[in-house]
């Protein structure tokens, strides 16, 4: 007989079992009994008794290597997570990984629910736990997962259908994206200007730049005879099997974004120097230069390719110590559009200027920042429709 105990939650009880799972790991399933904590001791004590008595542990499929309907929901996704791995980028693994072991595994571990039970009031129920401390557009992260993963199931013939397909998902909460005035991007400007990150706030902010985007340049991707940036390459960080690494890809976030952007002779000037500088450090430090990122922009004195996730984290004390706004990083992108929108240049530049992948994730961003055309809008009714001079009305 399995070992277990009562336990009350909102109010009522339930049966927590414990016992060691085929892969030798400790399992501890919640069971409702659907019965009060008030007055129903003794009625909850049998009811444990005997689910004790006649409780069968699940085959969870994970011993075997292979897939079963009747495994636990929590470790047919932790086995999803291994079936996707080679088919997605290391970065998207990494959130998928996040994901599912931080929170929807160690949720409905807790439940006992085996992947041939789990329901949409299931799913729906763990929607409403995650809304409690997180946001509806993160919650939205969590079902895309879910549904892939129970898709995936009903493709392997183990469940009928996909219950995620029932379950109403959170509203998508409109992205208000911050940035900075032109006055306080001078200011930055200047209070980083002897900054090692100097050029690479300049370069994000003026180009608009995602942050894996400005990390990835590389030499070769810029032209000095016929003056252009080519985006084509990324530096991002990764969390793969718990250990946080940096990605390095020849690829950008969409179609769109491998684009070609005009080097302008202030810019020009300033990564002439820095390749320069690179030279003399590789000359300097000799044996100890770090060759791995050799060919790249943005490294140390050392050769040491910059960490996305340091750069941000720096970024941010160097606002707070010069006593500046706080922004992201990735918002110097953010105060490049609204610059652009602010001197009347057309929002289809701008999203190819971005590298947006159509012109409506463009307007989904910025379309409160473009007040001028409002301005334009009330003029034109303005002269159209003339409204009544107000009069006494007797009241």
């Amino acid at each position: 007989m399995i070992a277990g105990h009562l336990q009350i939650k909102n109010d009522y009880y339930y049966m927590v079992l414990s016992y060691m799972d085929s892969d030798g790991k400790r399992k501890q399933p919640w069971i409702p009994t659907g019965l009060p904590a008030k007055g129903n001791k003794k009625r909850a004590e049998k009811m444990l008794a005997d689910t004790r008595r006649s409780f069968v542990p699940p085959v969870t499929g994970k011993g075997t290597g292979e897939l079963s309907a009747d495994m636990l929901f929590a470790d047919y996704m932790e086995m999803w997570l291994e079936i996707v791995r080679s088919s997605v980028e290391k970065t998207t693994f990494s959130s998928y990984t996040q994901m599912v072991k931080c929170k929807i595994a160690p949720y409905f571990r807790e439940t006992g629910l085996e992947l041939k039970d789990i329901q949409a009031k299931h799913i729906q129920s763990f929607y409403l736990h995650e809304l409690k401390t997180l946001s509806p557009n993160s919650v939205i992260h969590e079902h895309a997962n879910i549904h892939k993963a129970l898709k995936y199931a009903v493709k392997m013939d183990l469940i009928s259908f996909n219950p995620a397909d029932k379950v109403e998902r959170p509203k998508k909460q409109k992205f208000i994206a911050g940035y900075y005035h032109l006055d306080e991007l001078e200011r930055l400007f200047e209070i980083s200007k002897d900054h090692p990150y100097s050029l690479l706030i300049q370069m994000t902010a003026f180009y608009g730049l995602r942050r894996s985007e400005a990390l990835g340049l590389r030499w070769d991707a810029i032209d000095f005879e016929r003056n252009t940036i080519t985006i084509k390459h990324i530096v991002t960080n990764a969390k793969v099997d718990g250990k946080c690494e940096i990605v390095c890809a020849d690829r950008a976030k969409t179609k769109s974004s491998l684009r070609s952007l005009p080097l302008v002779s202030n810019i020009r000037e300033k990564l002439l120097a820095l390749k320069e500088q690179q030279k003399e450090n590789k000359r300097i430090c000799g044996n100890c230069y770090n060759k791995e990122f050799d060919g790249y922009v943005f490294v140390d004195a050392m050769g040491n390719i910059f960490n996305p996730r340091s750069v941000s984290a720096n970024f941010s004390k160097l606002l707070q110590r010069n006593d500046l706004r706080h922004i992201r990083f990735h918002d110097l992108r953010h105060s490049c559009a609204s610059l652009l929108l602010a001197n009347d240049v057309p929002m289809k530049q701008i999203q190819e200027w971005l590298g947006h992948s159509d012109i409506s994730t463009t307007a989904n961003i910025y379309s409160h920042l473009d007040y001028k055309s409002k301005i334009t809008s009330a003029n034109v009714m303005d002269n159209i429709l003339i409204l009544p001079d107000t009069k006494s009305q007797g009241w």
